[in-house]
This record gives structure tokens, C-alpha cells and sequence, in this order.
């Protein structure tokens, strides 16, 4: 089989949430820990840590891997889902893993999993782990796929679990309120293991600190005594910080909401060091608390972890922006972004997918905009007439288009140098965007 024809093999015949929503999502943990006694446990074979929340799950793990990887140490780094490619969601070193190795484990292994009718996701942690333990990784920075509890990286016994943020989203799979998602994702509490929370409200605190004092399990909340205490946006989209130590330090991934997620990955240093897994030996100056590290990592977390689409520019005149922000929790932060633009004329390319709220996104998106509503490559997208319809009940303006290429060569058509652009609603509309631009 080629590379090409495994990766069709694994997103066609496998039970697949991302492409198939709901009849995609396989809950519980049997088949997972069948495959994991199969490899001979390979997650046992190196440090983890575990990052579960509704969003900033990406940018907090490629930041903290940046960090680690900065250190000296070898580093594995499981995120999902892809915007370009396989082989994006399972990196040593920033390294997306060999198409080869892919294909191979594949052929090898087939035989063995398909009586199990594992999912896609299962396949590919199983993958993950395998090829983390054969390439000797020390630490392995593992997002969660989807709520934390039955998810299928939770077979892992972390050195620290992290949990960014709650808001209302999966809510058929995960529960309708605040209160029962956050006790799914709570669920990647481990005993004695300490715990950061992101943000919490006060349901999701109530929550999260009871499951902490049931696993005996230190808990912090990072916005309790905030690390960050100031910030400003510089020329160029950098993000300038300064902090509760008087230490300063940038940050390229730009956009508000990368003031929480900065706050939640300093206060995971700070109980690494506590720890001693990051001591003196690791950091140049211990007294700072690792701040050139820091820097190094918050300034270059792209080039070294390839992270994309988050509030990511690819273009200067017009300024074109992407990012994969994709539920209310995050639009309200993309919407306030954007509508603080300086430019002549907003254009959003825009699309969603059908089990998101689509109502409450859509109330929150700039009034100020014109629109060009299309879908992403995928099953689950929602129709961009039906976008329209929507859009023209809260004010808003724009007309349709058959694929994301499509709209967003209308929108660069009708820009002036002046215009933003700005790419998003759906991680499949930012990922159709790039693999176009590739």
C-alpha cells in the first residue's frame, strides 16, 4: 500500500468523528487497551503530559513542547486533528512522523485490529505511542481527541494533567451543561498527579476540585493569581508580556485569547519545576524561571512544533488571516479580534459544521463584515445557503460560494490593499485554505 492509500484506508474504514460526527465517536477504552497489551504497553515507556479543555488545548500543547524540546529534551507531541496532513497530528522534535513508518504499521498490523473494529482515532494513539517508545522519546505531549474521561489517551499516567478551559460544545457526546463536560474532561485527573486549570466558572471549579480531592491530586487554577499582568500587541502580530516576576518576554501566536493560554502554559512550568523534571540542568537561568527558554519557545513555537492556524497571517497587503477557532467559546474572543482590525473593509471567509451552535457563532460575528459562506471538505459541513439564511437574521451580509478556494478568491478579488481577510469558522475551512496555498 502507498501512504496515499493507507491514510484513505484509515479515514474510510474506520469509525471516524471528525468526518462522520456522532456515528463516528466510539466510547470506552476496551479496544484501546487491547491494542495498547498487543504493542507491550508502549506509553509506559515514557513521561507524559496530558492536555484536555474545549479550546487552547492546541496552542498550549505545541508551546509547552517548544519549551521541552528547547531544554534538551526529546520530545513527542500528539495533537489532532491535521490541517494539511497525516502525519502533522505525530511529531518527535517538531518532526512529523515518516509516511513509511505510517504505511508499515499499517500492513503489520492490520490482521490484528480489524476484528476489533477499532476507530480512527484509536488506530492512530495506538500509532502514536508505538512510535514514540521505538524513537526513545524522554516526554510526550499528549492532547486529548475528544472530552478526556473514555478518550482513548487516557490510558496514560501523566507527570502533569492540564485542562484549559470548559465551554458548551459536543454537547450531544459530552453533556449539555457546564457541570458534565467539565466532569468528562475532568476525567484525566489522575491520582496524585497535579492538575492546572486554564479557566474555570463557578460549575466547572465545583467540578474540577471535587475530582481533585476524590484522586488526591494537587490542584491549581491558573487564574487564581494570574502569571500574566500585562500584555499589548506589537507591529507584525507579536504579543508582548510581561509578568507577575517583573520577567518580560514575546510571543508570536497573536490574538487575545493567547493571554489565557500563556498564563495557563507558565503556570505548567512553574509545577514542572516544582517538580524537578525542569531544574537548573535544563534552564539557563533558574532565577528567571526559564525566561529565555520561554521567549525562545513563545517566539518560535511554529518553526519548531509546525503549529498552524492560530490567528495566523499569510498574507500582508491584503492581510490574509486564518485561524481554527471554531465554537462559541472561541468566537468570543475572535469576534472582539476582529472587529478591533484596523483595515477599510472586513471580508470573512466563513464556514461551520453541522453539530456546532451555530446560532450563538453566528450572533457573535462582526456586524461590521461582508461574508462569503462556503463549507469544508468534510461530511459533517453545514450548507453555506443555510449559513446565508442564518447570516441575514443577525444583520449580517454576504453571498455564497461552492468551496473555500472559491470564496476566498472572490474576497481577494474584491479586496483593496486596505481589506482584511480572514479565513475560518471550521478547522476544515483553514485546513482546505492551506492545503491550497502548499
Amino acid at each position: 500500500m502507498t501512504y496515499e492509500e493507507v491514510t484513505e484506508y484509515l479515514f474510510s474504514q474506520t469509525a471516524n468523528y471528525e468526518s462522520q460526527g456522532a456515528t463516528g465517536y466510539k466510547e470506552g477504552l476496551e479496544t484501546t487497551m487491547a491494542l495498547d497489551e498487543h504493542f507491550g504497553h508502549p506509553h509506559k515507556t515514557f513521561r507524559s503530559i496530558h492536555i484536555a479543555g474545549t479550546n487552547g488545548k492546541g496552542s498550549v500543547s505545541h508551546t509547552i513542547a517548544a519549551f521541552l524540546q528547547i531544554c534538551g529534551y526529546r520530545v513527542g507531541l500528539y495533537t489532532s486533528p491535521h490541517l494539511v496532513d497525516f502525519s502533522e497530528r505525530i511529531r518527535v522534535n517538531g518532526t512529523p512522523i515518516p509516511k513509511d513508518y505510517v504505511v508499515n504499521f499499517v500492513e503489520s498490523e492490520k490482521a490484528f485490529f480489524e476484528p476489533l473494529h477499532p476507530s480512527f482515532f484509536e488506530i492512530t494513539t495506538a500509532m502514536a505511542f508505538k512510535y514514540f517508545s521505538d524513537m526513545n522519546v524522554d516526554i510526550a505531549v499528549v492532547e486529548v481527541g475528544l472530552g478526556g474521561r473514555l478518550d482513548c489517551t487516557n490510558i496514560i499516567t501523566p507527570i502533569l494533567s492540564t485542562i484549559t478551559n470548559i465551554s458548551l460544545d459536543h454537547t450531544k457526546l459530552l453533556g449539555s451543561t457546564l457541570e458534565q463536560i467539565a466532569f468528562e474532561k475532568g476525567g484525566i485527573i489522575k491520582p496524585g498527579v497535579p492538575v492546572i486549570i486554564g479557566e474555570a466558572t463557578p460549575e466547572t471549579r465545583k467540578v474540577f476540585e471535587e475530582l481533585a480531592k476524590v484522586a488526591g491530586a494537587p490542584i491549581t487554577f491558573a487564574e487564581d493569581e494570574p502569571a500574566i499582568v500585562e500584555y499589548k500587541a506589537l507591529p507584525g502580530g507579536i504579543m508582548h508580556y510581561k509578568t507577575n516576576r517583573n520577567v518580560e518576554f514575546d510571543g508570536e501566536l497573536s490574538g487575545t485569547y493567547q493571554v489565557k493560554n500563556a498564563n495557563t502554559i507558565i503556570k505548567m512550568l512553574d509545577s514542572l519545576m516544582d517538580s524537578g523534571y525542569l531544574s537548573s540542568s535544563n534552564i539557563e537561568d533558574n532565577m528567571t524561571k526559564g525566561v529565555k527558554e520561554m521567549n525562545q519557545a513563545f517566539m518560535n513555537v511554529m518553526s519548531i512544533t509546525g503549529l498552524k492556524g492560530r490567528w495566523q497571517v499569510v498574507r500582508k497587503k491584503p492581510m490574509v488571516i486564518c485561524d481554527t477557532g471554531h465554537n462559541a467559546g472561541a468566537w468570543e474572543y475572535l469576534s472582539k479580534q476582529l472587529e478591533e482590525l484596523p483595515c477599510h473593509q472586513l471580508r470573512i471567509v466563513f464556514g461551520m459544521v453541522e453539530d456546532k451552535d451555530i446560532y450563538s457563532v453566528m450572533n457573535m460575528l462582526p456586524k461590521n463584515a461582508t461574508y462569503y459562506y462556503t463549507k469544508g471538505s468534510t461530511k459533517r459541513a453545514f450548507p453555506e445557503t443555510s449559513l446565508k439564511v442564518f447570516g441575514e437574521q443577525f444583520g449580517l451580509k454576504g453571498e455564497c460560494y461552492p468551496t473555500v478556494d472559491k470564496a476566498y478568491e472572490a474576497a481577494l478579488q474584491n479586496a483593496t490593499s486596505e481589506d482584511v481577510i480572514f479565513i475560518g469558522g471550521s478547522t476544515y475551512v483553514v485546513a482546505d485554505f492551506l492545503k491550497s496555498r502548499i
